[in-house]
């Protein structure tokens, strides 16, 4: 992202002294609406005559709302009010996500001769991030860098975690960024009034609020962070599974150090996913690999099969999707989004679109690759299964459903998606080996492209097949010394779109040289 900085006007018209401009960008759910109740509220009850406006945008997700706010003392006679913000022409700019303020830079709402830019650093994907195969992400650091260089004042913490460690929403910490900026010309006390007036979730609100005062007033890097709760070593379940489990983390204090962080997180993962002895597996192959790696190298080898082979080993199936929709920890995650609290009904529908390969990978594996030889049976399991289906989770009747299928992970090892999986594990992790010990960036690569395998049903599908063309591509480069930097290179391609055009020329330039 390169961001082009506003130059300031330098001048304000003499008849607008004493109004006051303030512009927030927000997107739905973040209480932009709220916030600009607040500041209204705030400024008529201190004696201003004040005027707020909306208006919708598409930036991102829904679409970001810019609201614009404009104040003046009782003493300014008959103010005129302007229903929209200009370029040069905004004394506080509110961004509830870091990537707004990059857009409010480049529409020239922040300028360095008068406007002070309160930000939010965390950061809620756009539509066009997420489209992309690999990392989309916007560079937030080129938008920090501009916001520094634009505004006159910078305030820039993330106030998303701020609002969530108070049990409110981010309009609240935002709020108190505003008081502690000293921007406006009112006392905290004014400002948490108005919070009180308004009625609702006050006192979740008013903690929000002075966690973003403080952030505003002493700084990101100043105030004191919670202390992280200790990680359970042990899972729930029999004295005899911890006992094991234990067991298992004690294998990975025996690793290298390098190695030992990923590992846990690895551990955790598939054993979440099936079961202790699946975790066991798990070390089994990673010593495989720790095996033949040394400390020259960072233990790069070793890090890469921590990470991947967990991935791969705990894949998404019908089981383990039916599984995480049943959760506790998800119902009160989505509670918690909404904003759901007692006497509230919340109504929770997911929407499922099963193929019959993933249906056929229920069956037994024998069975199951039979079927799914027969074009006559994958047409059958099509007919029956592949419709889309809304299944209401809050009921009963949905719930059960779609708990007793998250309860077959028992059954999970004798399907034909497990052996799938396992024969495709297999010939993956021996493909690395082969490299070793003579060609360890070739090993380190070819454990890398196991990234572009993710997600469940035509996602997983269309990974899957990328993997498998830039592995095919790698065998081109294989007697080349540059051999471990052009399957990086295949691999980059392949994450840049989703069909896969970029993997395509990069093939074509391979093929151009062999």
């Amino acid at each position: 992202m390169s961001i082009e900085l506003p130059i300031g006007t330098g001048q304000r018209d003499a008849g607008l002294d004493g109004v006051i401009k303030v512009a927030i960008l927000a997107v739905g759910g973040q209480g932009g609406g709220v916030l600009t109740s607040w500041i209204e509220s705030l400024a008529r009850a201190q004696g201003y005559n004040a005027q707020a406006t909306s208006v919708a945008g598409v930036a991102q997700r829904t679409g970001a709302t810019i609201y614009y706010i404009e104040m003046a003392p009782a003493s300014v006679p008959n103010p005129v009010f302007s229903l929209a913000p200009a370029q040069g022409d905004v004394d506080v700019m509110i961004a509830a996500e870091m990537m707004e303020a990059g857009r409010a830079i480049l529409r020239g709402f922040v300028t360095p001769d008068r406007t002070t830019l309160i930000a939010s650093t965390h950061r809620a994907l756009a539509v066009s991030e997420k489209m992309v195969p690999g990392n989309g992400m916007a560079n937030a650091q080129e938008v920090r860098a501009a916001a520094e260089m634009a505004a006159e004042k910078l305030i820039m913490a993330d106030m998303e975690r701020a609002a969530v460690g108070a049990g409110s929403v981010i309009s609240a910490s935002l709020f108190g960024a505003l008081a502690g900026s000293g921007a406006l010309p009112f006392e905290r006390d004014a400002f948490e009034d108005a919070i009180r007036a308004s009625g609702k979730g006050v006192e979740a609100s008013l903690r929000a609020f002075a966690a973003g005062f403080d952030l505003a007033q002493e700084g990101e890097e100043k105030v004191a962070e919670q202390p992280e709760e200790n990680t359970v070593r042990s899972p729930g379940g029999s004295n005899r599974q911890r006992r094991a489990y234990d067991g298992l983390m004690a294998r990975i204090d025996a690793l290298p150090t390098e190695v030992q962080e990923i590992a846990t997180a690895g551990l955790r993962k598939v054993v979440d996913f099936q079961d202790v002895a699946y975790g066991a597996e798990y070390l089994n192959r990673l010593d495989t690999f720790t095996a033949k790696d040394h400390g020259d190298r960072g233990y790069t080898l070793s890090r890469e099969a921590a990470k991947y082979i967990a991935n791969a080993m705990a894949y998404d199936d019908v089981i383990r999707v039916a599984d995480l929709k049943t959760r506790a920890t998800r119902f009160q995650r989505i509670e918690g989004e909404m904003g759901g609290s007692a006497g509230k009904a919340l109504t929770l529908t997911d929407y499922l679109h099963p193929r019959a390969e993933e249906i056929a990978g229920l069956f037994p594996a024998r069975l199951g690759a039979r079927i799914e030889a027969s074009p006559i049976w994958m047409k059958r399991l099509d007919r029956l299964f592949n419709k889309g289906r809304r299944i209401r989770t809050d009921s009963l009747r949905g719930f059960v459903m779609l708990y007793l299928v998250g309860g077959l992970r028992g059954w999970r090892r004798k399907t034909h998606r497990h052996a799938l999986e396992q024969d495709h594990l297999d010939k993956w992790t021996a493909r690395a080996h082969g490299y070793l010990p003579d060609r360890y960036d070739m090993a380190v690569e070819i454990l890398r492209c196991r990234r572009l395998i993710k997600g469940y049903s035509d996602t997983h599908t269309r990974g899957l097949s990328k993997f498998d063309r830039v592995l095919d591509g790698a065998r081109l480069v294989d007697g080349r010394e540059d051999g471990a930097e052009w399957i990086a290179r295949l691999r980059d391609a392949a994450l840049q779109d989703e069909k896969g055009e970029a993997l395509n020329g990069a093939l074509k330039t391979i093929h151009s040289f062999i």
